[in-house]
């Protein structure tokens, strides 16, 4: 293990979408047990700055382990399907149209019950999306196909911070 190990070899796991969150956790409490700086106290301030460079590499991989969008993504750019999301915009016409009918549905809404109501569908949605990106990634390893999906899922995950803002606006 090296700090250039990737994620899944850095925590020990299968490199997949599917993982256990508990044993992430555990994992990383135990990596983090390993290399924390006070422990290389006695050894210098050489061993405690690589002690950290190992703190921030372990705590940067749970990060992304333990969000399934960042753990989607690092899994596609792995593989070599970079999402790009930046350059990368084409959605499919459907996603889009579903995109515009939430938008809609958000600036008409003046209740708290309304804006309740398309949290609700939009973590619906979310969930589905996940599923899609587990089975295309876990099963079909398909990571070009997988990569598209992750740049709809981010698309979807920031709708989803509008709303926790305006459901906060309003009081929740």
């Amino acid at each position: 293990m090296s700090l250039t190990s990737n994620d899944f070899e850095l925590f020990g796991l299968i490199p997949r979408f599917a993982q256990d969150r508990p044993a992430i956790d555990a994992r990383w409490k135990e990596l983090q047990r390993q290399t924390h700086p006070d422990k290389f106290a006695a050894q210098g301030g050489s061993a405690q700055r690589v002690a950290m460079q190992w703190s921030v590499r372990i705590n940067e991989a749970y990060r992304r382990l333990k969000n399934p969008l960042e753990r989607a993504s690092y899994l596609c750019e792995l593989n070599g399907a970079a999402i790009n999301a930046e350059n990368n915009t084409a959605m499919p016409t459907a996603f889009l149209m579903q995109q515009m009918e939430w938008r809609e549905a958000l600036e008409d809404a003046d209740s708290l019950l309304d804006v309740e109501t398309i949290e609700t569908e939009v973590r619906q949605r979310r969930g589905e999306m996940l599923a899609e990106i587990a089975q295309t990634l876990d099963e079909k390893n398909d990571f070009p196909a997988a990569a598209n999906q992750v740049r709809s899922l981010m698309f979807v995950e920031r709708f989803a911070s509008e709303l926790e803002s305006r459901l906060e606006q309003l009081g929740q």
